[in-house]
């Protein structure tokens, strides 16, 4: 039965954006924050880390650094960065991320083309309007995915994770993949005909399973596979897809453990050994963590869902609504880690979409206000720090960026200003054509919100990228240290953590080894990290005492080998 459908549309509400107009907008949101961004501390370092060690001839099966396993596993992150590192005639940070700049195209992209999809489906359409020109569904479908689009780009969980070569953006990708291939088995055929869709779905099946398995999330596999092929089941499609998709998605599962190390089990990936689904904590968290992470798509999506709550057994709605409740659970099972969460993304933002064909243009008027407010007076405060570290004016917040940053000293860069200054300029052009008397468009609601995060995002890579990278990057600590090191002289280590480890190596260059292996016997040099529980004085005398950042933070001690005794440690 055809249930009645809340949206409301009309063929100038149904414009889809000017096609340069999402094609600058994710130029802008991709590019910044993988180039000329350092690797900051934790897990985008640990990736690097394990690239580098693969790249200098460790082992490809494990992922490990200097010898010691990296967990939770994966390998397909891991395997792109070090064969670009390898294989690409380009400075080794920019090769590790060309990956993952495809990965997040992909998933920018696959977001898009799913909501396209589902917006073709007979129970999305609008109603029929008694007087005047109907809306054309592909026009309708357009301009909803550019909803989807800009909902996406908008979500202020998405930014900083996106933009590392870790195996969350990986898994990012494979989830959003596998959205949109179960999208195909719905919408209208292509122009190829019905094989070819059947078939690209099924291929863009496996690839999701696929990539998913070897980034670390094959947890994810069996519940989404389950949902993929019940959904396809209940629509009418085909069983043999259904049975092809999901012999794809076990044999991911099976290539998954079948690389798994001798001794370890599925916990290797990081699933933790037991869920508790009444554990308020992990619920109380999850509440905390999508007030902010999953702004401002949830809200939109919550709207949705109430306004097309007699469709949720349509997939334009229940295909969306049960990734995100998948991927929710594995968020709540695994301590509310956001970097779960980050995969409910994608589904929350074509869920958002939905709700752009019925809000009232006073809600509407409401959230561009609010984003105006938000991003305008979060742009103003990056102008006025910038020029109070450029310029000592106005003085307490230049007191207070020497304050927080001790030994940073600001330079004019004319490229990243002049990015800075045309971006600003966008916006500014941007907000008066909002404020415009202008045809409604599906869309208008989230170009504020969409363009005002971006232009954040691109001053704060631009602007702010020097301060940024020196105070959370271990770029400065590792170059001092390096210049202590003799050349082609190799380095002791202990007490450091992965990240740190590779940090040394990317930015010092330094050639190391653990120490207690039989290779730093010969090291001339150790770096201990705060993780250091004591070393033999017979040994080893302290050259140097580094801060990382300000004297009462962590810091690293850089000692001198005084015997040629065997290393040893207590």
């Amino acid at each position: 039965m055809n249930r009645p459908t809340p949206a409301l549309v009309t063929p100038q509400a149904a414009r889809r954006l000017p096609r340069w107009v999402p094609w600058l907008l994710v130029a802008v949101y991709v590019l910044p924050g993988f180039w000329g961004r350092d690797p900051w501390r934790g897990a985008d370092l640990t990736s690097l880390a394990v690239m580098l060690d693969m790249h200098g001839g460790g082992p490809w099966l494990l992922p490990q650094v200097l010898g010691e396993a990296v967990l939770p596993l994966a390998w397909l992150p891991y395997w792109l960065g070090a064969t670009a590192i390898e294989c690409l005639p380009l400075p080794t940070l920019v090769a590790a991320r060309l990956p993952f700049m495809v990965a997040l195209g992909l998933t920018l992209a696959c977001t898009w083309y799913g909501t396209y999809r589902l917006a073709r489906l007979p129970t999305a359409q609008p109603l029929a309007p008694a007087l005047g020109e109907a809306v054309a569904p592909v026009d309708y479908a357009r301009a909803v995915a550019d909803g989807a689009l800009l909902a996406l780009v908008a979500t202020l969980g998405l930014a900083m994770l996106a933009h590392e070569t870790t195996p969350t953006a990986l898994q990012l990708a494979g989830v959003t993949l596998w959205g949109w291939a179960g999208t195909l088995g719905w919408a209208p055929a292509a122009a190829r005909g019905v094989a070819s869709a059947s078939l690209l779905a099924i291929g863009a099946t496996w690839a999701g399973a696929g990539i998913l398995s070897l980034s670390g999330a094959p947890w994810l596999v069996l519940p989404l596979g389950l949902a993929h092929a019940v959904w396809w089941w209940r629509t009418g499609v085909r069983r043999a897809q259904i049975v092809l998709a999901l012999a794809g998605a076990a044999a991911a599962l099976a290539a998954a453990w079948a690389l798994l190390p001798t001794g370890l089990g599925w916990s290797a990936f990081g699933w933790p050994d037991g869920f508790d689904v009444l554990d308020t904590a992990a619920w109380r968290s999850l509440g905390r963590l999508l007030a902010w992470f999953v702004w401002p798509s949830a809200a939109l999506a919550l709207w949705a869902l109430w306004r097309w709550r007699a469709h949720l057994r349509s997939p334009h709605i229940g295909w969306p609504l049960t990734q995100t409740l998948i991927v929710l659970l594995a968020s709540v099972a695994d301590g509310a880690n956001d970097r779960v969460l980050v995969l409910a993304l994608p589904s929350i933002a074509t869920l958002a979409a939905w709700a752009l064909p019925t809000l009232r243009g006073s809600l509407s008027a409401a959230i561009d206000w609010f984003a105006l407010l938000l991003y305008s007076g979060a742009a103003v405060i990056v102008w006025v720090i910038w020029i109070a570290m450029m310029t000592g004016v106005p003085a307490k917040p230049a007191a207070n960026v020497a304050r927080l940053v001790p030994g940073f000293e600001p330079a004019l860069n004319p490229l990243p200003l002049g990015v800075a200054l045309a971006g600003t300029a966008a916006w500014l052009a941007l907000v008066a054509w909002r404020l415009g008397r202008h045809a409604p468009a599906l869309w208008k609601g989230l170009v504020l919100s969409a363009a005002g995060f971006t232009l954040n995002w691109l001053l704060l890579m631009t602007l702010w990228l020097p301060l940024l990278n020196w105070g959370l990057g271990l770029r400065p600590i590792s170059e001092r240290i390096a210049r202590l090191v003799p050349t082609q002289a190799c380095v002791a280590v202990t007490g450091l953590s992965h990240g740190d480890i590779g940090a040394l190596r990317l930015h010092g260059g330094l050639h190391l080894q653990r120490l207690g292996s039989h290779e730093a016997q010969r090291c001339p040099l150790l770096v201990a990290g705060p993780r250091t529980r004591g070393l033999d004085p017979s040994q080893w005398r302290l050259r140097a005492d580094l801060p990382r950042l300000r004297e009462n933070r962590e810091r690293w001690q850089v000692y001198e080998r005084v015997a040629p005794a065997a290393d040893s440690a207590s």
